[in-house]
């Protein structure tokens, strides 16, 4: 069994304790024992489970796992902390907020043996299998992505990294991107910010990302792909899955802990998640420049 703690208690954190009291009958995750939760504020048993401090999860050698729930801002920091403490970490995309740190975290977890693992549960969306399964063997000519969303909270960081989902959704449906050109638009005191990024797939046809968020716009993805025999202007409706997000991704971060996952498969992975990461710093520095 693997001892876990949960860094962070949102509804994210809470969806965390909740599938590993509960897992997937005869799944990996099953292996997976709850043994507490950390947070800044002082609270009352979640779950039955109870708070610990920070101190307590580093120390005890009965917990090799830890979530990490938070604020994208304290991610870097807190996976840092873990695996230089030995733990096998899960944590909610961004990893980090730069491109060389979570470098320099993947080197420490294989100096270690240790399992580091971020979280996409947007590529375990019905919709998007649909989505995938759609583009497969079509050839991109050209293409966009705009998503719209609420005002963003303190400590989720600059939009391309805040809204890396989409830009994980682009690398995984069309492979290696290069960005040409990035701009931001903001109002500040209205909590407004819209970041349009110009992309461009290995075989230069030409991907649009534009990521707007700002009080009262409504939650949304609108696509429009056009390829050589078709154009995908609508994500394909889908019944919702039978196995949750997060319990598929815990599935999927505790096969990784059994040693059941194909390492071809983990390189991949961990590909796809740096360069994402590269491509968002890329069109920070161009937006700021």
């Amino acid at each position: 069994m693997f001892g876990a703690v949960v860094v962070g208690i949102g509804t994210a954190g809470w969806v965390r304790i909740r599938d590993m009291l509960a897992p997937a009958l005869g799944s990996p995750a099953e292996k997976l024992a709850v043994k507490g939760f950390i947070s800044r504020r002082s609270l009352d048993s979640q779950q039955g489970v109870s708070q610990i401090s920070v101190d307590m999860a580093i120390s005890r050698e009965d917990i090799h796992v830890v979530f990490i729930c938070t604020e994208n801002v304290s991610h870097e920091d807190s996976v840092r902390m873990f695996l230089q403490a030995g733990k096998h970490v899960c944590v909610e995309y961004p990893m980090t907020m730069n491109y060389s740190a979570a470098v320099e975290l993947y080197d420490l977890a294989e100096e270690k043996g240790l399992i580091l693992h971020e979280e996409h549960i947007e590529l375990l969306t019905e919709d998007y299998k649909e989505l995938k399964k759609m583009v497969d063997g079509k050839v991109l000519q050209e293409g966009s992505l705009h998503f719209t969303g609420g005002a963003l909270k303190p400590g989720f960081g600059f939009l391309a990294f805040s809204g890396i989902a989409r830009l994980t959704w682009l690398v995984d449906l069309f492979g290696e991107l290069s960005v040409t050109a990035a701009t931001m638009e903001e109002d500040v005191p209205n909590s407004y910010s819209k970041m349009t990024a110009r992309l461009l797939t290995s075989d230069n046809r030409p991907l649009m990302w534009i990521e707007e968020r700002g009080p009262g716009l409504p939650r949304a993805k609108n696509i429009n792909f056009h390829f050589d025999s078709c154009t995908l202007t609508q994500i394909p409706p889908a019944p919702r899955g039978a196995v949750g997000l997060f319990m598929q991704d815990l599935i999927h971060f505790s096969a990784k802990l059994a040693g059941q996952v194909n390492p071809v498969e983990l390189r991949k992975e961990k590909v796809r998640i740096l360069h994402c990461l590269e491509l968002a710093e890329r069109i920070k520095q161009l937006c700021q420049n």
